[in-house]
């Protein structure tokens, strides 16, 4: 399967800022990495984290590209002399 499929993204989420689910999505991923979650709750919050991800990596695209209109679309590292 070559195109990603779209997930729907749960409207408590859509209300959380970049840093919010950020926090929420690294408290899923270490819940996850303890193994101490059922494996029903695993499987929901697994799709949870998945959204959350969506959710960020949306939001930094968009950022990505407002830095990109503002500069021109040139940028150059933060560490250039």
């Amino acid at each position: 399967m070559s195109q990603e499929t779209k997930l729907d993204i749960a409207e408590d989420i859509l209300a959380l800022s970049f840093e919010q689910a950020l926090a929420e999505l690294e408290s899923i991923v270490d819940r996850l990495e303890t193994g101490d979650v059922a494996l029903e709750e695993s499987i929901e919050i697994y799709q949870r984290g998945a959204q959350l991800r969506a959710y960020c990596e949306d939001k930094l695209k968009g950022a990505k590209a407002r830095i990109e209109k503002i500069t021109g679309g040139v940028t150059s590292p933060l560490d250039a002399d």
